[in-house]
C-alpha cells in the first residue's frame, strides 16, 4: 500500500469518526432541547394544582434574601423563587442528581434568572451555607431522606434567628398510616412524622395544613408544614 493510499485511509476514517461526533451531539441537543420544552409544559401542568404562590408565601421570604431549595430537581420552585427574592437576593438550588442540576442550570442561562447557584448535595448533606439563610423549602423530598436529623442540623445552622422551614410533602394513604409505616421508601410521610422530627431539631411549628392539597393528578393528597428556627 502507498503512503498517498495509507493518509487517505487515516483522512477517511476521522471524517467518518468527525461525523459520527457530529451526529451524536446534534442528538444530545435535539434530546436536551426537547426535554426542555416537556419540563415547561408538565410545570404549567402543575401550576394549576401545586399551590405554588401559597408555598412560596409561607417562606416570608423578601427582596434580597437568601433560599435555599433543597432537593430542586428541575427547578419547578427555584425558578418562581427567582423572581420572589428579586435580583438582590440569592437562590440555592441543591440536587444529588447532577442530571437535574444541569437542566436548571440551562435553564436559568434560557431565562436570565443570574440570581440562582447550583449545589450538588451529598444524601446526609446538602452543603447549605454555614449562616445567613433566610428560608429553606422541601418540596416533595423530605420522603427521599434515609436520615432526616442529619439534614435538619444543617438547615437549623444555615438559617438566621427566625428564618423560615417549609416542607411540602404527600400524606400516607389510610392503611399505611394506620400500620403505623412512615411510608418513605414509598415515596409518602406523615405530618405527625415530621413535626415530630422538626420539633426534636429544634425547630417551632408556625403552622400546619394537613389537606394542603386535597386530590392531585395521582389522587394524592398533600400537607404543608411552616416551622421556624427561634
Amino acid at each position: 500500500m502507498s503512503s498517498s493510499q495509507s493518509r487517505y485511509r487515516v483522512k477517511l476514517a476521522l471524517f467518518v469518526l468527525c461525523a459520527i461526533a457530529i451526529l451524536f451531539l446534534v442528538d444530545t441537543a435535539y434530546q436536551g432541547l426537547n426535554t426542555l420544552s416537556r419540563l415547561n409544559i408538565v410545570e404549567a401542568e402543575r401550576d394549576h394544582w401545586q399551590r405554588p404562590s401559597e408555598v412560596i408565601q409561607a417562606l416570608d421570604l423578601k427582596p434580597g434574601n437568601v433560599v435555599f431549595d433543597l432537593g430542586c430537581g428541575s427547578g419547578y420552585f427555584t425558578l418562581k423563587l427567582s423572581t420572589s427574592v428579586d435580583q438582590s437576593g440569592r437562590v440555592v438550588a441543591e440536587d444529588i442528581r447532577r442530571l437535574p442540576l444541569v437542566f436548571l442550570w440551562l435553564r436559568t442561562l434560557q431565562r436570565r434568572q443570574h440570581n440562582v447557584s447550583l449545589v450538588l448535595g451529598e444524601p446526609d448533606d446538602p452543603h447549605l451555607p454555614r449562616q445567613g439563610v433566610n428560608a429553606v423549602l422541601v418540596a416533595n423530598t423530605y420522603h427521599e431522606f434515609t436520615h432526616s436529623q442529619p439534614i435538619l442540623a444543617h438547615v437549623f445552622g444555615s438559617l438566621v434567628s427566625g428564618g423560615r422551614l417549609v416542607v411540602v410533602d404527600r400524606q400516607p394513604h389510610a392503611a399505611e398510616q394506620g400500620s403505623g409505616n412512615t411510608a418513605r421508601e414509598d415515596h409518602e410521610v406523615s405530618s405527625d412524622q415530621v413535626e415530630k422530627e422538626l420539633r426534636q431539631a429544634g425547630f417551632e411549628i408556625v403552622g400546619r395544613e394537613d389537606h394542603f392539597i386535597d386530590n392531585d393528578p395521582l389522587h394524592e393528597n398533600w400537607w404543608l408544614i411552616i416551622s421556624r428556627k427561634p
